[in-house]
Order: structure tokens, then C-alpha cells, then sequence
């Protein structure tokens, strides 16, 4: 573990957690106040004598606590004193400090919203008394406690320039808590009056000015006389009547929105649009609060009888009903309406227009042409059709505010309930399973009365969206009160050519477009429009999309309508088609973007691909073969194991006829799930195979897997006479010839070549990797990080996140020989992370590199922990397996060398010979040799330690520079036999591993 990926708190009591948010204990007293301690002066070296110890000795005893419990490296004895490396910005108390500076510059800028975020962030670090753990550190605390009260201040005054205000109740237990700081005393009666309470802001004065005379024998500074006296001369003009109800919750996470409404006050008529259940209600409720003119509303949600639309406004806003009906007999309403409304300046907020929409806006129409001082804000699921109307769509919450929603209504529901670490990652689920819908939010943290997060998280993840959510507000109306009422009054507004389109798109997972909707379903673009009026489907960038609750909704509709199978064969066959259409074009230049289009659909190839392997294993089989080489290339083959073991348990017998090249692609995309049986079979496909391939990727995945002999060659015919299989063949033959200790430049350097004229970035990459191995061999260091630098160029171009894990593995190995553990593991790390994100549970050769770091710098539990872990990755039939076991074999070897265990060491190094024997090239056998090489040096055989040193030379076709555990070797062998006897014994290995008796090697 890298200790720059770990966390430290000391605002409050000492807390440390690593890369993975997991605490980590660190000892007594003594211990956590020696590492507080150095955390205040993180970065810097803190003398012996500073650390609290009665002596030297005392000092690095605590020390040498710490090291066991933080990674060792973490804290170096430097100059006299001792210094933690950590970046300040992963201490606590450091991190305040920056941000507390930040948001000062930006409250004196005037960016008073960016202030009010930052100093929220940074007073948000504080969890209790500073220091808590340094009984001694008087003067720190003292600094820190007026540097948050500071911090406090400004946020205060941020927030008072706001449209939203300063929480009075904030301000009035800062007040008691520090009753002399006349800041704030100041900040509170603003605020008060600001809220209308100038008589409760005038009480604060003199309550201030009595406790400094009692108490100081003073009188208020002159900033907060002078503000008394411009609360005294205000003249605040009255507040205006309003209708609208007072909120029972605050609003969470539409700060832009409101900002938007804020700058569309001169605009008469504006709608909010969107789905049932995004907040466009509490939403319109809040901008009118906010827009200062007089407001009323006028609740549809109950109407469904347009001609009853004026009277509901009518009854909204006071006004008598008699005065609809004016005598002469005339039985328009709106006249009247019109007349009564003509000479007030009012905001009329329209909620819940979709049911009655022609009459909202013929209603509307006339309200607005003959009342000047009207303005309208209306919600609805489809836009009124006014000229002059504007739109502001109203979607999803984002993940951080759906979030903080959750968590505050949870914790109505649920005395104390947080989001802390334990269910933060289940709480982001159940947000994003339901879109960041607030009223779906809302409805699921009401049911943590009965669930805990975990099984609310499970049962929405299982698709039991409304039938968990089926208990809302009782004082709503019906097709508000669940979200299956919502989506239900939504489908009851449609047509039938709409509600068919509407059931038949929840066939598509990840949206669509409108060519593919027009292929499978059927349908045009005419009725789309509609859908999207109707805030069934959005759209963006020409891609329509539809919200998952409404998608579940619709998914049961098409299963009603009896056309599920049919829809899913044919959006099967839209996804095969597109498959087989962009394949060619990802081995070209314009691979990026065909890349693009396949990932934009990538929902739908998964469900078109899990649908096919229930219900259609050819389909299956043809998928899986012709998306190869977007899986590999868009770093998501992690995803298809699974798959891919389902299709295959389909065809136990063999592959089916015709299909053969597609069963092969299965079965290596299979992985650890494929049996020796199929694994043979594939292997018999591809050497006997005699016409060239559909899907020529397929081969390159086949060939990186397969654990046949290299004698076993597949037929030149497979590959035709397609440029990039000429030159994935010819990559092949020098990766083989590399692997098998004939390593060459020319060959590689002939394949970039190929690669580059075609503009292919893959094989590029591999070339240019493999060309960087073999100069990282030499010791050519430079040359050698230039060209993994290109490599990664472009393997991040396609975002080929699993070949981007094993170069930088590749390049840890170079780092470590060359002695530069740190960037070593931070290649490592980072590689385990691309290899999580690309679906798979770990990477065996990150853990193994770590291990070798922690092994190099002598911690060796963690270097034990670490080969566990590459152990438990390296299954049998995954790629590459059968090369990295002896590697991992051989690392416990060495770690039990380390640890005096010569008897265990012998076995691994035995276990790791006999892996390798198993593969069929030589540099894994090279490697293990290497390794009992050292163990032979260590036990005081120097001749048979240099005797396998030359064979395994031999066997890699080169002499490795600068590895650290080959060097140890020699030395020890060197010390034993003498130089000559050396160099006899190295020279004799080498004719025997290279077969040649007259061979000479340096």
C-alpha cells in the first residue's frame, strides 16, 4: 500500500483509512500522538526532541509502532528528526486550512455562491475537538478553534448575499456559543431583518451592547452601531399577499434550475416540463417564493373536466364564483376571470396541466393577452403549444443532490440515520436505480422503516421498483400517491399508436436512435415527437432515452401485449447487424469512431447478448464473435465471462455447423469457465479451420490464450489476404519468437510499421509494448519509457483499459530493475484499478508486482498479501494464466527465502519449475530458473547457482539488466566459488540452455 493513497483526520479524534476507505488501527496514546504530531508538519521533518518522547529511544520505539502500522516507507528518519510522506492534501486539518484561505479570496472576490461551497467543505471536515489525541497542543488547538470560528464567519456572510439567506438558527447558536464577537452579532441581525424580523434584529443590539457594558465596561464597536442604525431607517416595503402553500421540506438539488427561473423573470409564460415525479411542483413553489411579486396557485391535479379550469383558477385566488357569471346571461367564465385579474401584477403558478391541456392554454392565452401584470409558471408533462412559451426542462437529479435528498428524508423516517461508509455505495445505488427521481427517492426512504439500505438497494436492483414504492402522501392525489400511480396517469394520457411505440421502445436498453426505433419497432418519427411532448422519452444529440421506472412500466405493458419475443428476436437482430457492420472498421483508422457508435449502444449489445443466450444460442454464438474486437479494444471484456460460459453450456457436444469460428470465440471469451474439453475443441477448430475468417480478431484473442504447442500453428488460410491479419500474423510470430528466447527488434519494428500505415491503434500498441519489454531488457531505460509512453497514447485513445493494465505492469517491472520502487507501485495500482473497471476482480500481475515492491523494501506480510491475492486472480483459462502461475510460484519462493524458510522455499521453486515446464514458451521457464538459481546461492551452492543463472540467459535469449533478484544471485555465487569459477560454471548453463556448446555469453 502506497501510503500517498491513504487518509488522515485529526480534526476531531485521530482517524486513519486506507486507499479503500477502511480504517486502520494504529496503536496506544503514545502512537497516535507521535503520528498527530508529524501530521500538523506533514511534509516537513519534525526534530526527535519535538515529538514528545522523554528520550532518543522512546522517540523510535513509537516510531517503529507507527511503521507497523502504517506502510514502512511512510515515515523517514531524516537530518535528526523524523518526517511522514503524505501529501498535506490528504491530512484533514490541512485541507481546511486550504479551503478556509480559498473561500475568503472568493467571499472578497464576490463569488459569494463558490465561497459558501468551499467553506461548507472545509468546516464539514471537522467531527470534534482538534487534536484530540495531542493532550498537549494548547496553542495549535487555539490556532485551529479560530480559524474554523473565522471560517464560520464567512460562510456567514457568504450565505446573507444569497438569495436563500444565512440559517438563522445557525447564527443564533454561534451567537450564544462565542456572545462577544461582534461579527457575528452583526450577521445575526442582518439576517434577521432580512427575514422580516427587524424587531428580533433591534433585541440582538441591545442584548450586545447590554452584555459588553456589564461584562467589558464597553460600548459596540462602531461597524455595529452604524448597522443598528440602517435597521432603525429601513423602510422595507410590505410582503405580498401570496396563496401559495408553505413548504413542509426544503428543496434539495436544483440550484440551477431556480437560477434559470431567477433570469426568466420578465418572460410571461414559462412551463416546467417533465416526468411524473421529477419535482416540477416543489420546484415552481420555490421560484415563485422566491420571485417577490404577488403569487397564487392553482392546483389541476383533481380536474379533469376542462370547462371546470377557470373556476379551479377562480377558487385558487380567492375570487367569488358568482362573479364568473355576469348578468346577461353570458356562460363564458373567462371574461369575468379576465376583468377580475386585468390590473394586478401576478404570478400565477399552473400545476398539473396535462389532463385539461387545451383548455390551460386556451384559458391562459386569453388571461395573459388582456391582463398585462400577469405572469404564468406552469407544470406539465407536454408543453402548453403557446406562442411566446418557455420551455425549462425539468430531468433527473444528479447523483450528489439525489443523494443528500435521501439522506435527509431517510432521516425523517429514521431517527440518526447518515450517509457514512458503511451504506454511502448502496445509497448511491438506489439513487441511480431510480433515475434521481425525487418523488421515487423519496418513496424509497420512507421504507427504510422497514428495510435496511442493503435490502432496499437488492430489491431495486431485482426490478421490484413499484412494488417497494407503494406508499406515498395521503393527502395527495391518487396518481401521485406510488410511482406506479405517476407513470400510470402518464400511460393513460397516450393514444394507441403511442402506447404501442411506448411498450415496444422498453425493448432497447441503453436508448436508440431514430433509424434503429424505425427498424424495430416499427414506428416513425412523427409519433416520437409525440412521446417526447408527452415526457414519456427524452432526447438528446439524436439519441432518445426513457427513465428506468417508466422503462419497467412499459416493460410490463409489451409483456401483456403479448410481443416481447418478438420485439427482442428483432432488436437481436438490429444488434447482430451493427455488430457485423463495424467490426471491419474498428482494424482500420476510423476505429475510434465506430468505437463511439458501439459503445453509445453498448445497453443494448448486453441485453441483446443476454436475451440470445437464454433464448437463441446461434444469435449468441454470432454476437459474441463479431463484438470481439470491441471488447478488447473498448476495455469491457471483462463483462462477457459469464455470457459466454452460458452459450457455451448450450452446445456441450461441440460447435454447431457452420458456426465454428463463432463456438472458438466463445469458449476463449468463456475463460475460467470453459472446460480442457472445449478448450481442446477451439484448439482443434483453429488448426484445421481452412477458409478465412469472419471476425478475424478472433484469432489474435485465440492466439493470446491458447495453451497448445507452439508446434500447433493455425492454418494460413484462416487470416486471408486482409492487410491487418497479415500483420497480426506477423505480430504474432515475434511475440512467440520473443516469448520463446529469440527476442528480436526487426521483426516488432516491421509489425509498428504495418500497424501505423493502417492506422490501427491496437496492434500498434502491442508492438510498440513489447519493443519497449525487449529495450527495458537491455537496460535501455529511456528508449524504453518513450515507447511505452506511445503504447499508452494510444491504447488510452481507445480506452482499452485491461491491455492498459498489463503495459503498465509490464513498465512496473521495468521500474523495479531499474530501482524505482515508488513509480513501480504506482503503475501497479493504477493497473488494478483499469483492471476492476474493466470488470474483473483483479489483476494477478499488478498483485504480483506489488508484491515484489513490498518484498524489495522487507515488508513481508504485505508482500505475502499481495501473492495471495495474484494467486486467487491467475484462474485457470484465463488469458495468460498458465504464464504467471510459476512467476507467482517463484515470488513465494523468494519470500519464503526471505523469511529463513529454505525447506518451503525449495518446494514453491520446484512448484514454479513444473509450471512452466507446462507452458509452451520458454521465458517463463527462464524466469523460474532464475529463481532457483537465487535459492541454490542462498543455501551455499554457488556453481549450480551460476550453472542456472547462464541456462536461464539462454532459455530468454538475453541477459536481463539491472534485475535486482539476478544480481543478488550472481553476487552471492561470485562470493562463494570465486570470478572464474564463475564464469566457467555461467558459460557452462549457457551451452546447455541455448544448445549450442560453442555459444559465448558476456
Amino acid at each position: 500500500m502506497h501510503n500517498g493513497l491513504m487518509r488522515f483526520a485529526i480534526l476531531g479524534p485521530l482517524e486513519v483509512r486506507d486507499d479503500a476507505g477502511r480504517p486502520v488501527a494504529v496503536g496506544g496514546p503514545k502512537p497516535r500522538a507521535l503520528l498527530v504530531r508529524l501530521l500538523l508538519a506533514a511534509g516537513h521533518v519534525v526534530p526527535a526532541d519535538g515529538l514528545g518522547g522523554d528520550t532518543a529511544n522512546a522517540v523510535q520505539a513509537q516510531v517503529s509502532r507507527l511503521r507497523r502500522a502504517l506502510p514502512y516507507e511512510a515515515i523517514e528518519f531524516t537530518g535528526g528528526g523524523y518526517r511522514i510522506v503524505v501529501d498535506p492534501q490528504d491530512v484533514d486539518v490541512h485541507r481546511f486550512d486550504a479551503l478556509a484561505r480559498d473561500g475568503h479570496r472568493l467571499l472578497a472576490a464576490g463569488d459569494f455562491k463558490t465561497a459558501a461551497l468551499v467553506l461548507h467543505e472545509a468546516l464539514n471536515l471537522w467531527r470534534g475537538p482538534a487534536l484530540a489525541d495531542l493532550p498537549d497542543a494548547g496553542a495549535q488547538v487555539a490556532r485551529l478553534e479560530e480559524a474554523r470560528l473565522a471560517a464560520a464567519e464567512d460562510l456567514a456572510e457568504a450565505e446573507l448575499a444569497l438569495p436563500e439567506g444565512t440559517p438563522i438558527g445557525a447564527l443564533r447558536r454561534l451567537v450564544a456559543e462565542h456572545p462577544f464577537r461582534e461579527r457575528l452579532r452583526g450577521q445575526l441581525m442582518r439576517a434577521l431583518h432580512a427575514a422580516g424580523r427587524t424587531a428580533e434584529a433591534l433585541a440582538e443590539f441591545d442584548d450586545a451592547r447590554r452584555l459588553l457594558a456589564a461584562e467589558l465596561g464597553a460600548d459596540p464597536s462602531a461597524e455595529l452601531a452604524a448597522l443598528h442604525l440602517s435597521i432603525l431607517r429601513a423602510q422595507a416595503p410590505p410582503p405580498a399577499r401570496s396563496t401559495l402553500p408553505a413548504p413542509l421540506t426544503r428543496l434539495i438539488g436544483r440550484e440551477a434550475e431556480l437560477d434559470r427561473l431567477a433570469g426568466l423573470r420578465g418572460a410571461r409564460l414559462v412551463t416546467l416540463l417533465g416526468p411524473g415525479g421529477a419535482g416540477k411542483t416543489r420546484l415552481a413553489l420555490e421560484a415563485a417564493a422566491r420571485d417577490g411579486r404577488e403569487a397564487g396557485l392553482v392546483d389541476l391535479s383533481r380536474v379533469e373536466d376542462g370547462a371546470l379550469v377557470p373556476h379551479a383558477v377562480a377558487g385558487a385566488l380567492g375570487l367569488r364564483a358568482a362573479g364568473l357569471a355576469p348578468a346577461g346571461g353570458d356562460a363564458d367564465p373567462v371574461r369575468p376571470l379576465a376583468a377580475a385579474l386585468a390590473d394586478r401584477e401576478l404570478l400565477l403558478v399552473v400545476d398539473n396541466c396535462e389532463q385539461v391541456l387545451d383548455a390551460v392554454a386556451g384559458l391562459l392565452r386569453t388571461l395573459l393577452a388582456e391582463c398585462p401584470g400577469l405572469a404564468a409558471l406552469a407544470t406539465s408533462r407536454e408543453p402548453l403549444g403557446l406562442t411566446g412559451e418557455v420551455l425549462v426542462p425539468l430531468g433527473p437529479l444528479p447523483p450528489e443532490p439525489a443523494v443528500r435528498l435521501f439522506a435527509e428524508r431517510a432521516a425523517a423516517v429514521r431517527a440518526g440515520f447518515t450517509v457514512d461508509d458503511t451504506n454511502a455505495e448502496a445509497v448511491r445505488r438506489i439513487c441511480d436505480l431510480l433515475d434521481g427521481l425525487p418523488l421515487a427517492i423519496e418513496l424509497a426512504a420512507a421504507r427504510l422503516r422497514q428495510l435496511t439500505v442493503a435490502e432496499l438497494a437488492e430489491r431495486l436492483a431485482g426490478h421490484e421498483h413499484f412494488a417497494v414504492l407503494s406508499r406515498g402522501d395521503r393527502t395527495a392525489a391518487g396518481r401521485h400517491r406510488t410511482l406506479r400511480a405517476v407513470v400510470d396517469w402518464s400511460w393513460q394520457l397516450l393514444g394507441d399508436d403511442e402506447r404501442a411505440l411506448a411498450r415496444r421502445f422498453a425493448v432497447f436498453g441503453g436508448g436508440a436512435t431514430r433509424a434503429s426505433v424505425e427498424e424495430v419497432c416499427g414506428a416513425g418519427e412523427d409519433l416520437l415527437a409525440d412521446l417526447v411532448d408527452r415526457s414519456l422519452l427524452s432526447v438528446r444529440d439524436g439519441r432518445y432515452r426513457m427513465l428506468e421506472t417508466i422503462l419497467l412500466f412499459c416493460r410490463e405493458r409489451l409483456a401483456e401485449a403479448g410481443e416481447e419475443p418478438a420485439l427482442r428476436a428483432a432488436h437481436a437482430a438490429w444488434c447482430l447487424a451493427l455488430a457485423r457492420r463495424a467490426d471491419p472498421h474498428l482494424r482500420r483508422a476510423e476505429q475510434l469512431e465506430w468505437l463511439a457508435l458501439l459503445s453509445a449502444e453498448h445497453e443494448n449489445l448486453m441485453s441483446a447478448l443476454r436475451w440470445s443466450a437464454a433464448n437463441d444460442r446461434d444469435t449468441a454464438l454470432r454476437l459474441i464473435a463479431a463484438l470481439a474486437a470491441y471488447w478488447w479494444l473498448g476495455g469491457r471484456r471483462g463483462e462477457v465471462p459469464s455470457l459466454a460460459a452460458r452459450v457455451l453450456d448450450s452446445v456441450p457436444d461441440g460447435p454447431p455447423e457452420g458456426l465454428e469460428e463463432e463456438y472458438v470465440s466463445c469458449v476463449v471469451h468463456a475463460e475460467s469457465f470453459a472446460s480442457p474439453q472445449a478448450r481442446r475443441r477451439a484448439d482443434a477448430v483453429m488448426t484445421t479451420l481452412d477458409r478465412p475468417l469472419r471476425h478475424p480478431f478472433g484469432a489474435a484473442v485465440w492466439g493470446m490464450s491458447r495453451e497448445a504447442g507452439v508446434d500447433d500453428e493455425p492454418s494460413p488460410a484462416l487470416l486471408g489476404t486482409d492487410p491487418w491479419n497479415a500483420a497480426l500474423q506477423r505480430l504474432g510470430a515475434a511475440l512467440l519468437a520473443v516469448l520463446g528466447g529469440r527476442p528480436g527488434d526487426a521483426e516488432l519494428s516491421a509489425v509498428l510499421v504495418e500497424f501505423r500505415a493502417l492506422g490501427e491503434r491496437w496492434g500498434s500498441a502491442q508492438a510498440l509494448d513489447w519493443l519497449a519489454h525487449l529495450a527495458g531488457w537491455r537496460g535501455e531505460w529511456s528508449r524504453a519509457h518513450e515507447l511505452w509512453a506511445e503504447a499508452l497514447a494510444a491504447l488510452d485513445e481507445l480506452g482499452a483499459a485491461q491491455e492498459t493494465a498489463d503495459v503498465l505492469c509490464r513498465r512496473g517491472d521495468c521500474r523495479t530493475r531499474q530501482g524505482d520502487l515508488a513509480g513501480a507501485e504506482t503503475d501497479y495500482v493504477c493497473a488494478a484499478y483499469l483492471g476492476r473497471r474493466a470488470g474483473r476482480p483483479g489483476t494477478a500481475l499488478a498483485e504480483l508486482g506489488l508484491a515484489e515492491v513490498a518484498r524489495h523494501r522487507g515488508d513481508l506480510d504485505a508482500a505475502a498479501g499481495h501473492l495471495a491475492l495474484a494467486l486467487s486472480h491467475a484462474n485457470e483459462g484465463d488469458l495468460g494464466a498458465f504464464y504467471i502461475r510459476s512467476s507467482i510460484l517463484t515470488a513465494h519462493a523468494r519470500l519464503a527465502e526471505a523469511r529463513g524458510r529454505p525447506d518451503e522455499a525449495l518446494r514453491r521453486h520446484e512448484q514454479a519449475l513444473e509450471a512452466a515446464r507446462a507452458a509452451p514458451l520458454s521465458a517463463g521457464l527462464a524466469d523460474a530458473t532464475d529463481g532457483l538459481a537465487g535459492y541454490h546461492a542462498l543455501t551455499g551452492d554457488g556453481t549450480e547457482a551460476a550453472r542456472l543463472l547462464g541456462a536461464a540467459t539462454a532459455l530468454r535469449g538475453t541477459a536481463v539488466a539491472g534485475d535486482p533478484n539476478v544480481a543478488a544471485t550472481a553476487a552471492r555465487a561470485r562470493d562463494l566459488i570465486g570470478g572464474p569459477a564463475f564464469a566457467e560454471a555461467y558459460s557452462a548453463g549457457l551451452r546447455a540452455g541455448s544448445g549450442t556448446p560453442d555459444a559465448e555469453h558476456e
